[in-house]
């Protein structure tokens, strides 16, 4: 193992991600939200940084290359567990379907590139595998400020009836403790977060059947 500063920042980057499952283990909502969101948004941050740095300082390794990937797909299977897990019931059904897409085609390109071996290097990483990465990463992190605007809501309409918030919510009632923006935040911050994650579903199938394309002349010659 090489300790350079890439390999140093995927190496915390892989064991941020199953710190997002221990922050709600270990502490409530929303605080749990807000651990696992800085957590999740500065592992993004590094994934960007370790790379960068890589390419300036010549630091480039194979064990960088290996542990990259492996870190990424850690943090976003980690954290999208955690999102099915805790959906409300009713949007839970529209981010299991992409987040299936996309565990699916996880799992399918890692049993792929391990099977052809010293020839996965035809299954280069893609522009269009960038965006899918970065929209991914974006929607999981809109999702989880989703979670923290909604228990804030819950919190500051404690001992309201359904009367009282929807009047509150339409400009009816005054509104002394913020409901409305805390509202439209779980709002605008979930269907963002599913959005994206549904256009990273979109792009994960399409990347996999590029790399499947790719694979197939290998395949042909193994069998």
């Amino acid at each position: 193992m090489i300790w350079t500063l890439p390999n140093i920042l995927t190496v915390v980057r892989l064991l941020a991600a199953p710190g997002l499952a221990i922050m709600f283990l270990y502490f409530h909502r929303p605080l749990a939200d807000w651990f696992a969101l800085l957590l999740f948004v500065g592992a993004a941050v590094t994934d960007w940084f370790d790379g960068y740095l890589a390419r300036a300082w010549k630091q480039e390794t194979k064990i960088g290359a290996m542990l990259d990937p492996i870190a990424d797909k850690a943090m976003v299977v980690i954290a999208l567990m955690i999102l099915v897990g805790y959906a409300a019931e009713h949007w839970a059904p529209w981010l299991v379907l992409p987040a299936t897409v996309i565990l699916f085609r996880e799992v399918f390109v890692s049993g792929l590139r391990e099977y052809l071996g010293d020839t996965a290097g035809t299954l280069k990483v893609t522009q269009l595998a960038k965006w899918k990465t970065t929209a991914q990463m974006t929607a999981i992190a809109a999702l989880f400020c989703q979670g923290v605007f909604e228990h804030y809501l819950v919190m500051s309409s404690f001992g309201m009836d359904d009367a009282l918030i929807e009047g509150v919510l339409s400009g009816t009632v005054e509104d002394t403790v913020g409901l409305r923006w805390k509202y439209e935040g779980m709002v605008w911050t979930g269907r963002v977060g599913l959005w994206l994650l549904w256009i990273a579903a979109a792009l994960t199938l399409i990347t996999g059947i590029d790399y499947l394309k790719k694979a197939l002349p290998h395949l042909k010659e193994t069998r």
